[in-house]
């Protein structure tokens, strides 16, 4: 049997061309009295109140289904960037000088260690190819090397610190400074890293001593560790600040 067409009246045309205009006009009041709302709304560490409350719960989720056994995707050595990109340089100066550096380890409140390069070097090297992602959506594969953190946990007994809830780290001057779950700071692929593409850090990637954590984006990789301490409440952290998300998982 064949279709037969159905042909609209002029009348029927124009209800339902005041239906959709009445529907469009519905929807942008919509959204720019919705707009209006959330633009109005207080803020909460940076961001509006709404959008930190999805922020929260995303990082609800995403902590939730973490594991030591998702590890990210490793590559080979010839796929390393040679140029590795620079992104940041908020406490990392030119005039800061390397050979009078040393880690400042907070273990307890009253009980500092200093620990200088050669010690964390003394420990065994770990090596990581793997592909940095940046918030900003760019990412490069890129080879690192250092010190596992979770080794430089054991040889300093801090096993106790690592139970807490965080690690906060900042750079020498204070001026960026990251807090990070411990259970990411113990993931098997989280580093102090010396080196890059085989040789020392350059001063613009955080010489002498930075963190990646390749579990995390790149706004949680602090470059030139100055400080490192341990809490059970969130430390200060620089982008959580600024609106972003504490977490900044992968």
């Amino acid at each position: 049997m064949k279709n037969k067409e159905q042909w609209l009246t002029a009348s029927q045309i124009r209800n339902k061309t005041i239906v959709g205009l009445i529907s469009l006009f519905a929807f942008c009041a919509v959204c720019f009295f919705g707009w209006r709302w959330l633009h109005n709304q207080p803020k909460d560490a940076g961001a509006l109140k709404p959008l930190r409350t999805v922020l929260n719960a995303n990082e609800s989720i995403f902590s939730g289904m973490f594991s030591n056994n998702h590890l990210s995707k490793t590559f080979s050595k010839e796929l390393a960037a040679p140029r590795v990109r620079v992104n940041g340089d908020v406490g990392v100066g030119k005039d800061f000088d390397t050979a009078q550096w040393k880690l400042q380890l907070i273990r307890n409140a009253g009980d500092t260690q200093y620990i200088s390069l050669a010690e964390i070097k003394a420990l065994p090297k770990t090596e990581i190819i793997f592909d940095f992602k940046c918030i900003e959506g760019w990412s490069q594969v890129t080879h690192w090397g250092g010190v596992r953190y979770s080794d430089f946990i054991k040889k300093y007994g801090l096993d106790t610190q690592s139970k807490l809830q965080f690690t906060g780290l900042h750079t020498p001057d204070n001026e960026y400074y990251v807090g990070i779950d411990n259970k990411s700071m113990m993931h098997p692929q989280t580093l102090l890293c010396y080196e890059m593409n085989g040789k020392p850090l350059p001063m613009n990637q955080g010489a002498p001593l930075r963190l990646i954590i390749p579990v995390k984006y790149g706004v949680k990789h602090l470059k030139r560790i100055g400080t490192i301490f341990f809490s059970s409440q969130r430390p200060p952290d620089y982008w959580y600040e600024r609106g972003y998300d504490y977490y900044c998982g992968l």
